[in-house]
């Protein structure tokens, strides 16, 4: 089929057509890489999305107390709702295999020193289980334990940015850091996908806390992960059956949208997966197109080719060319040409997109991608359909009487 002698030709056709060639080639390359920038762009903003809550565990539910917006059982509006222990203990026998971690939240800000270093930071009391929670890694050292709380000892875990900011290159597990004038012992240190204010927290035990401050059993937030098993409607039901709860045991009217805040993930997560979806469609849809366009392209310049080369075709059935050879020569050339091309076009492309992915890492895009696969078999529907594009005119001219295409101008 590609013999010495055809290669000889249809390199002899390229080189004295260079501006055909070109266009040819362009309009698939181009098409190529309009697509896989399409494509890592709407993958870029699925990663954008979905990084948004991969900080925490994607079954998180964080309950908010407030202040009351409506009179209720004889309390007026406005009154300050407050979580305490008795509160967590009942979420934890009340819904026993309905959560999988649990955990109070007690936090405040506290001026800490090291030596001559000094910095104000966020100092989050909690349970061993807010590891989980908060999907904190432990990067040296240890988290906190059963042990820590029961003794209400004063130790932290801390946050990359603290021990940049007040070790610099000394290592702080084992060293003694001052909170609000208070000692506490490093224990560890954790990082956090979420960013650099996630890694400026040092958690502490909560008993701890709660008896530095004020020696009571008062919780800011209460942070939960719902049973891994539960689908969407199940997770949703969980939080609504507990707001309605929490309300009836904290005595808040029933239609008080403020006073207690539950962020339930699930909720977030199918959001973002909605949306996810549509720009899949969409992404489809557009990426159709842009195949459709880059056919048409083909065809058409095809057909330009074809017309240009009636001469040529006619001279080559004078001289006893057959119909089926004329047709193979001139798809023959296409074929090189637009596959040269349409994997020049797609290596550029994936080569751009590898060089941008790593620099691009915002709230709503981060790391654009593509997957390989999908990019290949695109290029190949790419080739092969502009190449049966140009079937039809390119049998039109194969027919065409041989002083019928000496004729033509």
């Amino acid at each position: 089929m590609f013999n010495k002698d055809t290669w000889q030709e249809i390199w002899h056709s390229i080189k004295s057509n260079k501006l055909r060639t070109f266009l040819t080639g362009f309009s698939v390359a181009w098409g190529i890489l309009i697509l896989v920038l399409l494509l890592a762009s709407i993958n870029g903003m699925q990663n954008g999305f979905t990084k948004q809550f991969n900080d925490d565990a994607t079954n998180s539910i964080f309950i908010y107390p407030n202040a009351t917006s409506k009179p209720y059982g004889g309390f007026e509006a406005g009154r300050r709702i407050v979580f305490r222990n008795d509160d967590l203990n009942f979420i934890r026998r009340s819904y026993e295999g309905f959560y999988e971690y649990i955990s109070p939240r007690f936090s405040r800000s506290a001026v800490t020193k090291f030596q001559k270093e000094t910095g104000s930071y966020n100092v989050i009391g909690v349970s061993p289980d807010h590891k989980e929670i908060e999907r904190t890694v432990i990067n040296k050292g240890r988290y906190l334990n059963t042990n820590d709380l029961n003794n209400k000892l004063k130790v932290v875990v801390i946050g990359r940015q603290i021990q940049k900011e007040l070790f610099k290159d000394e290592d702080p597990i084992g060293q003694n850091i001052i909170l609000n004038g208070l000692v506490f012992k490093v224990i560890g240190l954790f990082s956090d996908d979420g960013n650099e204010r996630e890694e400026s927290n040092m958690y502490a035990p909560y008993t701890t806390m709660q008896q530095i401050y004020g020696n009571s059993d008062e919780i800011n937030t209460i942070a939960l992960t719902y049973n891994p098993n539960f689908d969407f409607t199940k997770a949703l039901n969980f939080s609504n059956t507990m707001e309605v709860v929490l309300k009836r045991r904290l005595v808040i009217h029933p239609d008080d949208q403020g006073a207690l805040r539950i962020n339930n993930y699930a909720e977030g997560f199918s959001n973002v997966q909605t949306f996810t979806n549509f720009l899949k469609f969409v992404a489809i849809g557009v990426g159709a197109l842009i195949l459709i366009a880059g056919i048409v392209g083909i065809g058409n310049i095809l057909i330009f080719i074809i017309k240009e080369r009636t001469k040529e075709i006619g001279i080559r059935k004078a001289l006893g060319a057959r119909p089926i050879e004329v047709i193979k020569l001139i798809l023959m050339e296409s074929i090189v040409i637009t596959t040269l091309s349409g994997f020049g076009g797609m290596l550029f492309a994936m080569g751009l997109v590898a060089i941008i992915s790593p620099l691009v890492d915002a709230p709503a895009f981060s790391n654009p991608n593509v997957d390989n696969a999908t990019v290949i078999t695109c290029t190949i529907v790419l080739i092969v359909a502009g190449v049966f594009a140009g079937l039809v005119p390119s049998i039109k001219a194969a027919h065409i009487k041989p002083i019928e295409a000496l004729r033509a101008d």
